[in-house]
C-alpha cells in the first residue's frame, strides 16, 4: 500500500524542500541568531563605559570586569555564529551569554508597575526563544555553508546526523 511518503507527490513536499535545502536555511538562521548580537556587542565594544555604568545600576558586582568581558564576548561569539565558526562551541557561548544577560537585564519578577513588568517578561521570553535557537544549532551544526564547513574542520554532513 502506498503512502503520502512514497508516492511521487512526497518528493516535492515541505520535508523533502527542507532536507534538500538544509545548508541554506542553516545560513539564515545563524544570520538572524548572531547578528543581533554582533550589533549589540559593537555598541558595547566602543561604548564600554555606558556598558559599565549600566551594569553597575543593575547592582552586577565587579562592573568593570562584566563589562570588559561581556562586550567583546557579546560581539565576537556573535560574528562566530553569524560566520560559523567553531559553531557548537559559539552556540554554547553565546547561550551562556543569554542566559547571564537574561537574569540581570530582565528581572521582570522584580517590578510592581504592570506595565514595566509586562515588557521586562516579553523580553525575558523572547531571550528564553534565542536560547532555544541556540539549543537548535548547536544540536544541528552550523551547515555547509560555515567557515568551518569552508576549511573543513569537521565534516558537516557527518555532523548533522
Amino acid at each position: 500500500m502506498s503512502t503520502l511518503y512514497n508516492s511521487p507527490a512526497s518528493k516535492f513536499s515541505l520535508d523533502s524542500v527542507g532536507r534538500n535545502t538544509n545548508d541554506i536555511w542553516l545560513l539564515l538562521g545563524r544570520i538572524a541568531l548572531g547578528s543581533i548580537f554582533v550589533v549589540s556587542g559593537f555598541g558595547k565594544l566602543t561604548h564600554l563605559g555606558g556598558f559599565e555604568a549600566s551594569l553597575a545600576l543593575k547592582g552586577v558586582p565587579l562592573p568593570w570586569l562584566a563589562a570588559l568581558v561581556g562586550a567583546p564576548v557579546e560581539f565576537f561569539g556573535g560574528l562566530a555564529i553569524v560566520l560559523g565558526i567553531a559553531g557548537r562551541y559559539a552556540a554554547l557561548l553565546m547561550l551562556a551569554f543569554t542566559v547571564v544577560a537574561t537574569l540581570i537585564s530582565h528581572r521582570f519578577w522584580v517590578y510592581s508597575d504592570a506595565a514595566v513588568r509586562q515588557a521586562q517578561l516579553s523580553n525575558f521570553s523572547k531571550n528564553i526563544a534565542i536560547i532555544g535557537g541556540f539549543l537548535l544549532l548547536f544540536a544541528q551544526g552550523t551547515g555547509r555553508f560555515a567557515i568551518d564547513g569552508l576549511l573543513h574542520l569537521r565534516n558537516p554532513r557527518r555532523e548533522a546526523r
